[in-house]
């Protein structure tokens, strides 16, 4: 779709004043696909040639915000840890066409703040972290769970630039459980849920996204039992945090949820025989 407010489109590399009518421009598929009769100019992070996504000196992954969903889902092929399956589970939930996979962005995903973003799913539950950078230079972090704080709303000043998110080394080394379901074959999702069983101390975290209008991390220092689990994520979702639109009603939202936690902590929780225990 054509922006016909647009004026001017600026590469990011050159300095310049903020003003009113300002956006960043990543791969574009969200700010092309409907008007923004509120926009006047772009700013353009395509040639800022950041590393799309590497690992870091601690073991902690680094993924850029102009990081596209193609990039990622390559690096996910040769990555040895045992949470890399997430990375394409995730990828794959956009089921979006060759144009988008190619362009679509990590940043922009979570940028948009969409409850159904499977890149927000995924960053929410290998407890990623965001890297923002103000007009002044000046950054700060925010932990992804909380960096979206409603349907279409995050904690993102006017100005302010998501560098990249990093996933910590030791979430990498989760066993995870992914759930997604939507009304129909290829709809958006309708609820998604991710489990993370930390080998080191046992703890597991259950995140629900999709159906709530923000993402929902709930950690437990032991695995819960079915009950547990149920009350737990029943208190902490409110009946305004399911999401209400045309892909699902609150109480299917709800149901759901409830349905997919249970299957990812069964799963996650159900003893796994050794390779000695399975030839016997």
């Amino acid at each position: 779709m054509d922006l016909n407010t647009v004026l001017e489109v600026r590469d990011a590399r050159q300095r310049a004043t903020w003003r009113t009518g300002d956006a960043w421009l990543g791969g574009g598929t969200y700010l092309f696909s409907e008007p923004q009769p509120h926009l006047r100019r772009l700013v353009d992070l395509s040639r800022m040639g950041w590393e799309p996504v590497g690992r870091l000196p601690d073991g902690s992954v680094e993924i850029a915000a102009t990081c596209t969903i193609a990039q990622l889902s390559r690096f996910a092929a040769t990555f040895p840890a045992p949470a890399a399956p997430l990375f394409e589970q995730c990828c794959r939930a956009f089921l979006a066409s060759f144009k988008i996979w190619n362009m679509a962005t990590v940043g922009g995903n979570l940028c948009n703040g969409l409850p159904a973003g499977p890149m927000i799913s995924l960053t929410a539950a290998l407890d990623g972290s965001c890297l923002l950078q103000a007009q002044d230079g000046s950054r700060r972090r925010v932990k992804v769970a909380d960096f979206i704080t409603g349907a279409g709303r995050k904690d993102l000043a006017d100005g302010e630039l998501l560098r990249s998110v990093t996933l910590p080394a030791r979430a990498l080394t989760c066993r995870t459980a992914f759930r997604q379901v939507s009304l129909y074959g290829l709809g958006r999702s309708g609820a998604l849920v991710i489990g993370a069983l930390d080998p080191l101390d046992g703890s597991l975290a259950i995140t629900v996204t999709a159906a709530t209008v923000r993402p929902f991390r709930l950690w437990f220092p032991t695995p819960p039992g079915a009950a547990v689990l149920r009350g737990t994520l029943d208190k902490a979702v409110t009946d305004p945090e399911w999401f209400d639109d045309i892909h699902g009603l609150p109480a299917w939202r709800r149901h759901m949820a409830l349905r997919l936690a249970e299957e990812v902590r069964a799963e996650l929780t159900t003893h796994s025989p050794s390779p000695r225990e399975a030839v016997r």
